[in-house]
């Protein structure tokens, strides 16, 4: 019997690399999601979780930058490079708005969140989980519909959330400054929300390619 390895034992190295990155990914964008509900819930008592979350964003493109380094170096990929591509923007693109918020909160002095923020944080929070279960799944190519349902749901009760946030700020005659303020925060926050399901999205459709 021919002792010659097969093609997926020779890229294996490379394959768990990816893989490992796009996890660790995943995990960054659940830990700036739990600090940004952490933010939202104890303001302003914030204890440094902007600067963490900032912190978290710096992380986020550090590992972008090294999938894109990689990429740039290396022939065979274990799935196509236009999907490592999307998958490691759409990662970045959560922690990025993310750390919007937690800056927006600071430049426009908000003095107290609005209950509806903490309440979009927190299924930003429970959607940022779905994407950090589903990514080992990534390796094998397994099912991964659970976790993404679970995303959609949640992207709909966000933009839920965020309609009725948004028309409660045009009730009760909400000085002008503050109803542009929280508008641009409400709809960050549904950005990054959003961005979790462009994630899932992606992530089914590298499953689907490959299995």
């Amino acid at each position: 019997m021919s002792s010659v390895p097969r093609i997926s034992q020779v890229f294996a190295p490379r394959d768990r690399a990816y893989f490992e990155l796009f996890e660790e990914a995943g995990r960054n964008v659940l830990r700036a999601a739990g600090l940004l509900e952490d933010l939202l819930s104890d303001f302003p008592d914030e204890r440094g979780l902007a600067q963490e979350i900032r912190d978290c964003e710096h992380e986020g493109d550090r590992i972008t930058h090294e999938v894109l380094d990689r990429l740039n170096h290396t022939f065979v990929t274990p799935i196509d490079r236009e999907d490592i591509l999307a998958l490691a923007s759409a990662l970045d693109d959560i922690a990025d708005y993310v750390e919007e918020v937690a800056d927006y909160l600071g430049l426009y002095k908000i003095e107290a969140p609005m209950d509806q923020a903490i309440r979009l944080a927190q299924v930003l929070h429970q959607a940022a989980r779905q994407i950090a279960e589903a990514m080992p799944q990534l390796r094998g190519f397994h099912d991964i519909s659970a976790h993404t349902v679970e995303i959609h749901r949640l992207e709909n009760e966000g933009d839920r959330i965020t309609r009725e946030a948004i028309a409660s700020l045009f009730d009760g005659g909400i000085d002008p400054m503050v109803v542009i303020r929280w508008k641009d925060l409400f709809e960050r926050l549904e950005d990054a929300i959003d961005a979790t399901e462009h994630v899932a999205n992606i992530l089914a459709g590298i499953v689907i390619k490959n299995s």
